[in-house]
């Protein structure tokens, strides 16, 4: 397995990120870290439907979008809203999904993320599918997707795996193996030793990395995108993380996991080991982190009162984003809808 940076924060091999680029994803990590909290407490207020924490995947999600371009894709899932927000997706956009509203869906013109996926292993085929487009047109863009181990037993995974390594095209795979297909671990799931060496049946290169530490997979994914780029075609990548959280707000983890196991987990925290690593070398200090703290507080906030100020939409509005010009009886049924609010 990958490793760069230890648990106490010492370096294994070179840091891959300049001091001043850790710190700026560090912050990420820290404003990752607070939209979560606020979305677990959110659901608990009964202000969104449910929610799905990452909590101890920041590693994974910050240091994986790290390399992407601003005009790169990005493919993820219901649990990837750290990765989202990190490449240009709005945190209102992912509150008013969590609360039903399909506004939340539209990312803004210039942001290449799909909205989140909820179907498991289905939106590897999009971003499969973006890639290809991509290659087809001559561009150097590549596609990021993003999925838990559990995705890796659904059809749509190997069927994705197989057009990409066939066509070559230039998408990276990251799988962030929590160990946890919900309740289901993932020895259950595979008897392969790895899920890694998965990439071999389909000619692609497979890395295993420690995703609890920032700099091994911000490396993986980094020359993932450059071969991608380079006509190299896709990489599959597995990062090795915990989720220390629920698999959702409805889920209770203690009926299918040992305390003992979350606990050995909570001391590989992800952001108390680029912490640990930034102190060491003189760039943190408390009242920093104090700050990040409160302004990613603020800018959270900020977009709950925004998804929550917004006017309802009404039942007549399920019909506007159907078709560009709306048929005879879709038009019927809108305005019989409009009279029955």
């Amino acid at each position: 397995m990958h490793q760069v940076l230890q648990t106490d924060g010492t370096l294994r091999a070179a840091a891959p990120l300049d001091v001043s680029t850790t710190r700026q994803l560090y912050a990420a990590m820290v404003a990752a870290r607070t939209y979560d909290h606020k979305g677990t407490t959110l659901q608990k207020q009964g202000r969104l439907a449910t929610y799905a924490s990452f909590l101890g995947q920041e590693a994974c999600q910050i240091g994986a979008t790290g390399p992407l371009r601003p005009d790169d894709w990005l493919v993820a899932t219901y649990r990837d809203a750290g990765a989202m927000w990190a490449q240009g997706y709005p945190w209102v956009n992912l509150f008013l999904g969590r609360t039903g509203d399909e506004r939340g869906g539209a990312a803004p013109p210039d942001v290449n993320v799909l909205p989140p996926s909820i179907t498991v292993g289905a939106h590897m085929i999009h971003a499969v599918g973006l890639a290809w487009a991509e290659q087809y047109r001559g561009t150097d863009r590549v596609a990021l997707t993003m999925f838990g181990d559990g995705a890796t037993s659904e059809g749509d995974f190997h069927e994705a795996m197989n057009f990409a390594g066939v066509f070559g095209v230039p998408v990276i795979f990251l799988c962030q193996n929590n160990h946890y297909a919900i309740s289901t671990p993932r020895h259950r799931q595979t008897a392969a030793e790895t899920l890694a060496a998965k990439a071999d049946g389909y000619g692609m290169p497979g890395r295993q990395v420690d995703g609890n530490d920032l700099f091994a997979v911000y490396d993986a994914v980094a020359a993932a995108v450059a071969d991608a780029r380079a006509g190299g075609g896709p990489t599959f990548i597995e990062a090795v993380t915990y989720r220390l959280s629920p698999h959702t707000t409805a889920d209770d983890p203690g009926r299918y996991r040992p305390a003992a196991e979350e606990e050995e987990w909570r001391a590989r925290d992800p952001l108390d080991r680029v912490r640990r690593y930034l102190e060491a070398n003189g760039e943190w200090s408390p009242a920093w982190q104090d700050e990040l703290e409160q302004a990613a507080a603020a800018d959270v906030d900020a977009a709950i009162t925004a998804a929550e100020q917004l006017e309802p939409l009404g039942a007549a509005a399920v019909f506007d984003a159907v078709f560009a010009e709306p048929t005879p009886q879709l038009l019927r049924q809108r305005n019989r809808a409009a009279t029955d609010e």
